[in-house]
């Protein structure tokens, strides 16, 4: 049995004419012949009862027309999909993004990305930056979004691209006596209890000592109330008034209203953070070519 018997064998049920089906096809009506008994002789059974006029399809042949127009469909379907993973435009592509980067427009680019490639997977994992660092040398994320808190982009197996510059706010509750302010330096916040956001795990990356050397900069030492990279969990504690933060406003500028909590852009030069796309350079996956072009364009 083979791609051509079936297209054979299907076009002659729909025509009821082996005649009919040589013209369409451009070969003998002996060669159609041919086609179908080699079919029959493969599956044990005759699907043509020849001795109608037109030909009619045996029970069995109803039966096995259903499927080999099934068949047909998944092959030809197949087909296009590894065309389409060919040229970069179906398959899999694991995205790895810092946490809170979910509030930025990550989701748009996504979509845009899904309308120029309706069978390209994406998944996404939210992730502090040494664990997304860690997950795409190993090989787990395809590409990753992150403040580049532990000098990747040093590695030379990886390339990058910045897309994005993100200032920095303190996160205060409504009754604080900054929250009137437009804007806050961050010398303003020495003696403040700082609920502050790590990017990292360990609390003790290269990102760790780039913000504790703004703070020595302002000069003061921060008062560090509790260390998390959970952003969830510090915003649920400067809205229940333990402390304030200083957060990337990519997480904190969708959240107008919000309850107890007032965010204040940081003066200065430095108060920001760069976001950057990584990915490594030997990876082949056709669709982070195409994702990277999405992402610069």
């Amino acid at each position: 049995m083979n791609h051509t018997q079936l297209i054979i064998f299907i076009t002659a049920a729909e025509n009821h004419s082996f005649t009919k089906t040589a013209e369409q096809f451009f070969i003998t009506q002996a060669a159609v012949t041919q086609h179908i008994q080699t079919l029959e002789a493969s599956i044990g059974c005759e699907l043509f009862d020849r001795r109608t006029r037109p030909v009619r399809l045996t029970p069995a042949g109803q039966a096995f027309y259903t499927d080999a127009k099934d068949i047909i469909k998944r092959m030809n379907s197949a087909a296009v999909r590894a065309k389409e993973a060919s040229l970069g435009e179906s398959g899999n592509l694991h995205i790895g993004f810092l946490k809170g980067y979910e509030r930025s427009d990550l989701s748009a680019i996504a979509r845009r990305f899904r309308r120029t490639h309706p069978n390209a997977f994406l998944t996404f994992e939210r992730k502090s930056s040494d664990q997304l660092a860690a997950g795409l040398i190993q090989g787990t994320f395809d590409i990753i979004f992150t403040w580049d808190s532990t000098n990747l982009r040093q590695n030379p197996d990886v390339s990058w691209r910045q897309t994005d510059r993100i200032r920095l706010v303190a996160a205060l509750y409504t009754g604080h006596p900054l929250s009137g302010r437009l804007q806050i330096s961050r010398s303003d916040l020495r003696g403040e209890d700082i609920l502050y956001m790590s990017p990292s795990e360990d609390f003790e990356s290269y990102g760790d000592s780039v913000f504790f050397r703004l703070y020595q900069e302002a000069g003061f030492n921060p008062n560090i109330l509790y260390r998390t990279s959970d952003l969830e969990v510090i915003l649920t504690m400067v809205a229940a008034e333990e402390g304030i933060s200083i957060l990337p406003d990519y997480f904190t500028n969708k959240l107008a209203g919000a309850d107890n909590l007032i965010f204040i852009p940081l003066t200065g030069e430095q108060e920001h953070e760069e976001i950057d796309a990584i990915w490594r350079t030997d990876n082949q996956n056709p669709l982070l070519t195409a994702w990277i072009e999405e992402v610069e364009g």
